[in-house]
């Protein structure tokens, strides 16, 4: 098979979701092309695309959670949202790309491409099979006006919210999240530890805010030091924030068993090396911990989908959280204080995360167009 997955570049879990099919892809011997789609217009394009996300992310996240709520008040009331309008314009420069190319099927990861790829069908474009693959535990604003061939769920319990919305049963397949297959491999915590460095024989918390860094991930790191300081360690990764990796750095680069960090391929090893993460609910990032059978407190969400993923894994007991990153702090250390608690935990996101996703997808691919 020759796959084209389609992404964008509005946080950093739908590139994840789209390497783990990519690669699980080239692991079964087909062939996978990826990128930013918004690419095909032009690299200013797809930057300015990009750098608004992340600036509205980062800086005014209420702004982006009242635009949320917006947009799922106008999926309500219209069947075509300006999203669908604007992203149709991309159809003139992903057209010419599809007619050179000769691809067996498209998995999109990402709304956007969904969005111009049915302006193309519905114009009588032949397209070959379409996947939409939903990265939230929710169903966002305008999947419902796509017309793709199938549309992977997270889960089986976000069918009812997807038919609500208007996408036909027969469309849905709850596969699951895509994460690298890294994440489910049972790779030994000392091991991990010695390879980054990290103390022998004590607690280390892991501290993220997604690829932005975002969220109040200072205050909550300033929180936490206080209360396990010459006692436990502290691992912080802050993506592609720079700002907060060298405040944090001149704050703390000098403390033993604290290590702040930037961006990381190596996500699944931090994981694997310390004992509890501390992180916003993105989609993908939380997938891939429970993955990991990592315990999870939940920071604080960019208002929107985060909101559902929080809610999602927090009723299904695949994490906890709080309002406060002091609470968040003292919910932590207590919970790595109760053995039968970390249990239920793991056995909860065991029981509803796989991670075997992307081997779902690529499977049904393969029994689709054996046909």
């Amino acid at each position: 098979m020759k796959v084209l997955i389609l992404s964008c570049k509005t946080g950093g879990g739908h590139d994840a979701a789209g390497m783990a099919l990519k690669e699980e892809l080239e692991s079964r011997g087909h062939k996978a092309v990826m990128f930013d789609y918004l690419v095909l217009a032009g690299q200013k394009v797809s930057d300015a695309v990009e750098d608004v996300y992340v600036n509205t992310v980062k800086n005014t996240p209420h702004i982006f959670g009242a635009v949320y709520n917006i947009g799922m008040a106008v999926s309500r009331l219209t069947r075509k949202s300006p999203v669908y309008y604007v992203n149709s314009r991309m159809a003139k420069y992903l057209r010419p790309y599809l007619e050179k190319e000769n691809f067996d099927a498209i998995l999109m990861p990402h709304l956007y491409p969904a969005e111009t790829l049915t302006y193309m069908k519905r114009h009588g474009f032949p397209l070959p099979l379409t996947l939409a693959v939903m990265t939230d535990y929710t169903c966002i604003p305008f999947w419902e006006e796509t017309d793709c061939d199938y549309y992977v769920t997270p889960h089986e319990e976000l069918k009812e919210i997807c038919i609500k919305r208007g996408i036909p049963e027969e469309k849905l397949l709850p596969f699951g999240i895509p994460v690298s297959r890294r994440f489910r491999l049972k790779t030994n915590q000392e091991k991990a530890r010695a390879y980054l460095g990290f103390p022998e024989g004590k607690r280390m918390h892991l501290l993220m805010g997604g690829s932005m860094g975002a969220g109040d991930l200072e205050k909550l790191t300033d929180k936490l030091w206080e209360k396990v300081r010459g006692k436990e360690g502290i691992a912080v990764i802050c993506g592609s924030n720079k700002k907060i990796f060298q405040k944090l750095k001149k704050k703390y680069g000098d403390e033993k068993d604290f290590f702040v960090i930037g961006k990381t391929k190596q996500m699944e090893l931090y994981m694997k090396a310390c004992d509890i993460i501390y992180t916003k609910p993105g989609g993908l990032t939380s997938t891939e911990a429970a993955v990991s059978r990592i315990p999870i407190v939940h920071t604080t969400p960019i208002p929107g989908c985060e909101t559902a993923n929080r809610r999602f894994f927090v009723r299904h007991k695949m994490s906890i959280t709080s309002r406060t990153p002091e609470k968040q702090a003292e919910e932590g250390t207590r919970l790595l204080e109760s053995p039968a608690r970390l249990k239920i935990m793991r056995e909860a996101q065991k029981n509803c995360v796989s991670g075997k996703a992307a081997a779902r997808i690529v499977v049904f691919l393969e029994d689709k167009l054996s046909h």
